[in-house]
């Protein structure tokens, strides 16, 4: 097999991002602190935009909507890291902690 195929391979890049899927929805789902859940689920819209450039790539190459999606993507997951980063500091500062059980205890 030759490096020109690997980067060739439709399945290959389909399968790289469910795998990204996957990994960040058991993050989400096992890990209890905020900044392991933000990680997983920078992993989730990096796996879509992922598996929107791989189909305009191999299924649309004279057009550019995977590209763009997947900009708009980039730039959502930069905003939603920001005000992510903003709340752990607060509940971080108030309770001295930042694991998710935390949260249920906000109700005061």
């Amino acid at each position: 097999m030759t490096t020109g195929y690997l980067f060739n391979n439709f399945n290959l890049y389909l399968f790289l991002s469910l795998f990204l899927l996957c990994c960040g929805i058991l993050g989400i789902v096992y890990r209890r602190t905020l900044i392991a859940m933000l990680i997983s689920v920078e992993l989730i819209m990096n796996g879509a935009g992922l598996n929107f450039v791989a189909i305009n790539r191999f299924l649309y190459p004279d057009k550019v909507n995977g590209q763009v999606f997947t900009l708009f993507i980039m730039g959502i997951a930069a905003a939603e890291t920001a005000i992510a980063l903003a709340i752990v500091i607060l509940i971080f500062r108030r309770y001295k902690k930042i694991e998710a059980d935390t949260l249920k205890e906000m109700k005061d």
